[in-house]
């Protein structure tokens, strides 16, 4: 076995260039962007070494087994609320000054297990899986783009309740603020993808799919928004997906500026995390926000996660909220 990563990290523009030339070639391949899209990896498929990477998405053949532990220890250590609150009425404030509509807050949480990365993503059922060795794993339930044919499509995913509830669908549907954060980044995914494509419409709106965690089981909130592309996209495909990054899910509102309010509020390097991982299989593409995400930080691991900060928000709720979705998917 090598002993060292045996990919090299690329630069913005070279896996634009990477990615137009490899699409219109129909050559397989899988990507890797981090958070702000500076850098990334593009690894052709018949260079794949299991031994380094490994990944799991809806439209690849692998198919890992999912592997049963008898025990399975999971202890978290969040941030504290004293520590959260500055960040959060940063946001606030820079929302209530009319500088964004939506932001999405972000921090780390440090966990522990009694399994290893590798393990965790055996053993987690996600609709996305990637296992990158000694760097990261990504467990994630949400859809960046998927391109079929000509229609290429975004399933921004925007809303969270403890699915124990008593109603929580109607809850959750029904709540003013979660109401207008969702209409918000459907927006914005709307005007994302009419940069690239033509026909741009919202084919669903506001609809739930459950989540079981190690935790307890949660309702999730998406929607689907579809555009066709032109017929000779292949050769511009790297073009198109850069045009859309960061995904506007995981940013907010107007996006330029809530970036640069993310930036001073979170206080923390997301690196990979709440970037996009994808693979085009020749034909088709489909890929992932990373989220759901436990990086390797020397001898710790890290979870990163948080959620939409909008006018309507109550920090203790967010902040709970943050706390909730650090899980992993298994029963």
């Amino acid at each position: 076995m090598k002993d060292h990563f045996p990919y090299n990290r690329l630069k913005r523009q070279q896996i634009i260039d990477q990615t137009n030339l490899l699409a219109s070639l129909r050559v397989p391949f899988i990507f890797i962007i981090d958070y702000k899209a500076e850098s990334g990896f593009l690894i052709k498929h018949d260079e794949l070494d299991a031994n380094y990477i490994q990944f799991q998405f809806p439209n690849t053949d692998t198919n890992t087994p999912i592997e049963a532990f008898e025990i399975f220890n999971w202890d978290i250590n969040p941030v504290s609320l004293n520590s959260y609150k500055p960040k959060f009425e940063y946001v606030i404030n820079q929302i209530k000054i009319g500088n964004s509509f939506l932001t999405n807050l972000t921090q780390p949480t440090e966990v522990s297990s009694n399994l290893s990365m590798f393990e965790l993503y055996k053993q987690g059922p996600a609709k996305y899986k990637l296992w990158l060795r000694e760097k990261f794993i990504v467990l994630s339930p949400e859809t960046f783009l998927r391109i079929q044919g000509q229609t290429i499509s975004s399933f921004p995913m925007k809303g969270t309740i403890d699915a124990t509830i008593p109603n929580a669908e109607q809850m959750i549907l029904n709540n003013p603020k979660e109401k207008a954060e969702h209409a918000t980044i459907v927006d914005l995914i709307r005007n994302d993808l009419s940069l690239v494509a033509t026909n741009v419409e919202v084919k669903r709106y506001r609809y739930i799919e459950k989540l079981t965690t190690n935790q307890q089981d949660l309702l999730q909130v998406s929607s689907e928004v579809s555009g066709q592309l032109p017929s000779d996209f292949y050769k511009n495909l790297g073009d198109i997906l850069f045009a859309l990054l960061p995904a506007g899910s995981i940013c907010g509102a107007p996006k330029a500026k809530t970036l640069e309010i993310i930036e001073m509020a979170e206080g923390y390097s997301r690196g990979f995390y709440t970037g996009v991982c994808g693979y085009f299989d020749g034909e088709n593409l489909d890929s992932a926000v990373m989220i759901r995400f436990i990086e390797n930080d020397g001898n710790k691991l890290i979870f990163k996660s948080g959620g939409g900060i909008t006018a309507r928000s109550e920090m203790q709720k967010e902040y709970e909220e943050l706390i909730q979705k650090v899980y992993v998917p298994i029963p």
